[in-house]
């Protein structure tokens, strides 16, 4: 994971201190960052299995409208937001993956 990614994640996912991010305290994320993103070096199979967990913790999340409604609106390219792969969020926004 890059340093970029990982400050990124933290900001998101550890502990939201403007009130943009208020919802993030409350997800089912909390403390399973390494589950939400995959490093560039992760093989498919790891990427998949990963996924698979961070679905499950979104799919019973109180704030995954919250969620997926942030990642579709400023176009997150990277990791598993509300319960959506990146491949799931750009065929939603009908684009294509260009990351």
């Amino acid at each position: 994971m890059t340093k970029g990614r990982k400050y990124l994640l933290t900001h998101i996912i550890a502990t939201a201190l403007d009130d943009r991010w208020a919802w993030a305290d409350r997800g089912n994320c909390q403390g399973q960052a390494e589950l939400f993103y995959n490093d560039e070096h992760d093989l498919k199979r790891v990427r998949r299995r990963k996924e698979r967990a961070a679905k499950a913790l979104c799919e019973h999340c109180p704030v995954i409208v919250e969620c997926r409604q942030y990642a579709m609106n400023a176009r997150e390219l990277y990791g598993v937001w509300g319960g959506l792969t990146e491949m799931e969020r750009h065929k939603l926004a009908g684009r294509l993956r260009s990351g």
